[in-house]
C-alpha cells in the first residue's frame, strides 16, 4: 500500500523543481528564402533573450509579403524581414506593421529611411546593375558596356541576359532602372530595341548568372543583370586565389537601382518587447557586420566594418535610380504588363 506524500514535502518539491523543463517562448521571424546569417549568430540572440527564434522562410519577398497580408487576422510571425523598396508601398498600404522608431536608426543614413512612420526600418542595401565578364571582352577585343545605351548597339547583339521582372527581384529592379532612366514615355522603346538586339530573358537570377552568363559552364552571354557585390563574391568563392575580380559592375549615373531591405514589427504579435529586441539586434553591430558575406549586400548602419573582399572589389553607384515607393506601387503592375507585351509576345 502506497503511503501519501506529506503536503510539506510536495510543496518543497514543486518549489525547487528544475525550471529547464519549461520550454522557452518562441519568437517567429518571417522572411524570404535568401535570408542567411553566420552559424551561431541567431543563437547568441536566443541566449541573450532567453527565447527560441523560429525563422519562417516563405518564398521570395513578394510571395512572403502576400502571405503576411493574407494572414493579417492571425499573423504567422512576430517580425518580418526582407521587404524591399519595390514592395514597400504595398506593405505600408496593407497596414500590417506597427511603428517602432528603433534607437539603431540613428546610425542609418537618411536616404535609406523611406518610411517616415518607422513601420519599416532599413537593414541593408545593394545596387542591381549590369555585370560583365572581363576575360570575354578582352579576348574578343571589344570594349565592355559602359551603360544601358550600349546594350542596344549592334556590337552587343546577343550578348545580354536579363531576368523576367514578373518572376525575379533583380529583374524587377532592372525594369525599374529603365523606367527611372528613360521615363514612362521611353522605357518601352528601350526594351523593344533590346529585344531586337537579341536579349535573353531568364525566369530568375540563378539561371541567368549560373546558366546563361559566360562565366558559367556552357554560358555564352558576357553581360548579365546582377549586383554590384557580385564581383567580390566571385573572388570570395573562387577555388584558387584571385588578385582581381573576373567580373565588373556597370555603375555609371542612372545605370543601377538601389535596392533597400526593411524589417518591421507585425501587428497582432503578442510578444512586442521581444520582437523589438530582435529589430534592435538586426540594427546592432553583430548582425550588421555579418550581412556582407552572407547576403552579399551592404549593412544599412553607417560605419559598419566591411570585409576586405568588399573593400577591394566592390563599388557602389554614385547616382543610382531611386523611385519613390508610392510611384513604384502605382506603376509596378502596369509596367510589368507593358514589358511582357513588348518583350515576350
Amino acid at each position: 500500500m502506497n503511503k501519501p506524500v506529506p503536503t510539506i514535502l510536495l510543496t518543497v518539491t514543486l518549489l525547487f523543481a528544475p525550471r529547464a523543463l519549461a520550454a522557452p517562448p518562441v519568437l517567429t521571424l518571417m522572411t524570404h528564402d535568401s535570408f542567411a546569417v553566420s552559424k551561431g549568430l541567431l543563437e547568441s540572440f536566443e541566449k541573450a533573450q532567453g527565447l527560441k527564434l523560429r525563422v519562417l522562410k516563405s518564398g521570395d519577398a513578394g510571395a512572403a509579403l502576400s502571405q503576411a497580408i493574407l494572414s493579417r487576422s492571425n499573423p504567422l510571425a512576430d517580425v518580418f524581414f526582407g521587404i524591399d523598396n519595390t514592395f514597400l508601398g504595398r506593405a505600408l498600404a496593407a497596414g500590417i506593421f506597427e511603428a517602432y522608431p528603433a534607437p539603431g536608426l540613428a546610425g542609418v543614413s537618411d536616404d535609406l529611411k523611406l518610411d517616415p512612420s518607422h513601420r519599416l526600418l532599413p537593414v541593408d542595401f545593394g545596387d542591381v546593375c549590369l555585370n560583365y565578364d572581363k576575360a570575354w571582352f578582352a579576348k574578343k577585343g571589344i570594349a565592355p558596356p559602359q551603360g544601358l545605351d550600349d546594350l542596344v548597339k549592334p556590337l552587343y547583339k546577343d550578348l545580354t541576359v536579363v531576368q523576367n521582372p514578373a518572376t525575379s527581384s533583380p529583374g524587377l529592379a532592372f525594369l525599374l532602372t529603365t523606367v527611372g532612366r528613360f521615363g514612362e514615355e521611353g522605357y518601352l522603346d528601350f526594351w523593344k530595341k533590346l529585344r531586337a538586339n537579341g536579349v535573353y530573358v531568364s525566369t530568375g537570377w540563378t539561371d541567368a548568372y549560373y546558366g546563361q552568363f559566360s562565366r558559367a559552364k556552357g554560358g555564352t552571354r558576357p553581360i548579365v543583370v546582377s549586383y554590384a557585390s557580385s564581383p567580390p563574391a566571385e573572388v570570395f568563392y573562387s577555388e584558387k586565389p584571385l588578385g582581381e575580380a573576373p567580373t565588373a559592375a556597370v555603375l555609371g549615373s542612372g545605370n543601377a537601382f538601389r535596392q533597400i531591405e526593411f524589417v518591421g514589427l507585425l501587428k497582432g504579435t503578442k510578444q512586442v518587447e521581444p520582437a523589438r529586441k530582435l529589430i534592435d539586434f538586426m540594427l546592432g553591430p553583430d548582425f550588421q557586420k555579418d550581412i556582407p558575406l552572407n547576403m552579399w549586400v551592404f549593412p544599412a548602419v553607417a560605419g559598419t566594418p566591411l570585409p576586405e573582399v568588399f573593400v577591394k572589389h566592390t563599388q557602389l553607384a554614385r547616382e543610382p535610380v531611386l523611385l519613390t515607393p508610392e510611384s513604384i506601387e502605382a506603376g509596378r503592375r502596369r509596367w510589368i504588363e507593358a514589358w511582357t507585351e513588348a518583350v515576350l509576345r
